[in-house]
């Protein structure tokens, strides 16, 4: 027997979020049922992150107003730019704090098999904020996995190509454990990885 029209609109929406199944969408869906406290809950946060939250206009972070509070803060270095795949992994750099420079987030990694492709990422964006002048270095801190490792090298390509005198790129150390993610690794893993980077912009490039 099929479930109510609405509560199988509620399972798809549900199964259509990243790392959900169909089970997991079902238990989630009757949790909010159970609990009225719940639902009201879920309905009000959603209704919220839709209407107030928006896209940092310099990084493309998540805030609250047009420049999100790392880009307003002008104590931070704006020479660097650290490249990151999502608003969590400027999380876990801030939560660890390891790094006091600027970020960049491209709102995902590249994989086209689920449906991420190069356009879909702001690249153009972070070229924009380079070739206006005053960044020094741009640190590739994508996850070390294979989607992180082909994000990176698609920036790089990217910066390479634009052809910016004297900018730096890096990548972060490979003592990060390969096929892990940013937001899961210790403080001192992060802190060693920045500190340990290495410059990869290519040989006859300028």
């Amino acid at each position: 027997m099929a479930y109510p029209a609405p509560v199988e609109a509620l399972i798809k929406a549900f199964e259509a979020l990243p790392g959900i199944g169909r089970v997991s969408a079902e238990r989630l869906t009757f949790h909010v049922l159970r609990s009225e406290r719940s639902g009201a809950a879920l309905r009000d946060a959603i209704a919220l992150v839709l209407t107030d939250a928006k896209r940092c206009k310099e990084c493309g972070n998540v805030a609250e107003q047009e420049l999100c509070g790392l880009c307003a803060d002008e104590g931070r270095d704006a020479t660097t730019i650290a490249v990151v795949e999502e608003p969590r992994h400027v999380e876990a750099m801030e939560r660890a704090r390891v790094f006091d420079g600027r970020y960049h987030v491209l709102m995902g990694a590249l994989n086209p098999a689920d449906g991420t492709e190069a356009r879909h990422l702001s690249i153009h964006a972070l070229l924009d904020r380079v070739r206006r002048g005053n960044v020094r270095e741009v640190i590739l801190a994508t996850d070390p996995d294979k989607e992180g490792e082909a994000t990176a090298l698609l920036v790089l390509d990217a910066l390479e190509s634009a052809g910016i005198p004297d900018l730096i790129i890096s990548r972060l150390a490979r003592g990060l454990p390969a096929g892990s993610a940013i937001e899961y690794l210790h403080k001192g893993v992060l802190e060693d990885a920045l500190e340990d980077r290495r410059a990869i912009r290519r040989r006859g490039r300028s």
